[in-house]
């Protein structure tokens, strides 16, 4: 299923990780996207991507997404979202992750709006 609006891109997100839909999840990415699972920690190329997702489906956590702005010239997005995953994790111990995304995103005909960028810290 393809999102055909950026303002639905960080949605779509949180609703195939709560539904822990890792391959659902890789159809939202272009296939260089670039992940940051931590600030200033980028990776690259489609498994580094996969086993970093993996980590944060681990938590078996629900994630909250609130999508603040978005911003579109033509086929390029730029999308800002409040989100965070809280709870008790696996080993018992609480869990509170948060951030504020600055996600870049690319739309074709074919796959609709894709991340380039996935950035869910932003500036951090």
């Amino acid at each position: 299923m393809t999102v055909t609006a950026l303002d639905q891109l960080n949605l779509a997100f949180a609703d195939r990780f709560n539904a822990r839909d890792l391959e659902g999840l890789m159809a939202l990415n272009t296939e260089e996207v670039v992940f940051v699972p931590a600030p200033g920690t980028p990776v690259t190329g489609q498994d580094a991507v996969r086993g970093a997702l993996e980590q944060f489906l681990g938590l078996n956590l629900p994630i909250t997404m609130t999508v603040r702005h978005v911003f579109q010239t033509g086929s390029t997005g730029l999308a800002i979202a409040d989100w965070t995953i809280s709870g008790t994790g696996p080993d018992g111990s609480e869990i509170h992750l948060a951030g504020t995304t600055a996600d870049v995103a690319v739309h074709d005909e074919r796959h609709g709006w894709r991340y380039v960028i996935d950035n869910p810290f932003g500036t951090a």
